[in-house]
């Protein structure tokens, strides 16, 4: 179930890790901006970020240069605690 805390990166679509890598590899970017590095259609992009942002692995911040488009970027601080939930599950296993 989307948005459940049990969710991890493993289990999002491609699209949705794609846009991951693309925000980890560039650092901050506008919706276009992924679009255009992704190769993706808008429509993926927009539910890709929905996904990201459900699990808290990205922010959503004000494009000063362009205030109808939004900056995208990583959140560090979640990222470390989803790791290390993920790395916790694969000792249980």
């Amino acid at each position: 179930m989307p948005g459940t805390d049990e969710e991890g990166l493993d289990d999002l679509p491609p699209s949705a890790k794609l846009v991951f890598k693309v925000l980890e590899y560039n650092g901050s970017l506008t919706q276009k901006g992924i679009v255009e590095e992704s190769m993706l259609s808008a429509r993926t992009v927009r539910y890709a970020l929905e996904r990201l942002e459900e699990l808290g692995v990205v922010d959503e911040d004000v494009y000063f240069a362009d205030a109808r488009q939004n900056l995208y970027q990583l959140n560090e601080a979640k990222l470390a605690e989803v790791g290390e939930a993920d790395a916790a599950c694969v000792e249980c296993d």
